[in-house]
């Protein structure tokens, strides 16, 4: 695949890039700023399951593998579930990181077909409301979106060991709101700072 980065690592952490498509344009994407994180996470073309798992090498090696690159994981459902079960069967703690629409996109609950391939889900909330989640994060999917995300931190409560609400510091997000909102789901939060500039 010549120079695409398909694992990067952030401390004991191995993170997994497998698109680049999302269905936000988050304005604190760090697409949007010049470093980004200090790699060059663009793929110019997706990777086969093979390929990540050639890339992965030694899962044993960090304390946790993520899915979270440039773009949203779940658009790669069936690539994630059968990665995800290659690293379990190497006892591997596995975490994806999503923008919490994957319901949304494939018109039904997925939640089922990640319980036992996950351990942690952590999902951008992002918002305290709708108006403001739709100025923030700009979804292809309008107003349908920020319900969505809602409903999957639901439907992931209870199935998923561990799942996180988190919202990046910005302006117009009340965070206090935001977290009041994961608690109240039965949910963790975690606030998160803007990297950009």
């Amino acid at each position: 695949m010549g120079e695409q980065i398909l694992t990067y690592t952030l401390g004991q952490k191995l993170y997994l890039n497998v698109t680049n498509r999302c269905t936000n344009n988050c304005l604190f994407c760090i697409r949007h700023t010049p470093g980004g994180i200090g790699y060059n996470l663009w793929l110019e073309r997706e990777p086969s399951v093979e390929e990540v798992i050639r890339a992965i090498k030694d899962p044993l090696a960090y304390r946790e593998v993520v899915f979270c690159g440039y773009g949203e994981p779940l658009m790669r459902l069936e690539l994630v579930r059968e990665v995800a079960s290659w690293l379990k069967k190497r006892g591997a703690a596995v975490r994806i990181n999503t923008n919490g629409q994957a319901n949304l996109l494939y018109g039904q609950n997925i939640v089922p077909a990640l319980k036992g391939l996950v351990d942690a889900v952590s999902i951008s909330l992002n918002a305290h409301a709708e108006d403001v989640y739709r100025k923030v994060c700009r979804p292809v999917f309008g107003e349908k979106a920020y319900g969505a995300v809602l409903e999957f931190a639901r439907a992931c409560v209870g199935e998923i060991p561990k799942v996180v609400l988190t919202a990046v510091e910005w302006p117009e997000v009340d965070m206090q709101k935001c977290r009041e909102i994961a608690h109240g789901l039965g949910a963790e939060f975690r606030p998160r700072h803007f990297v950009g500039g």
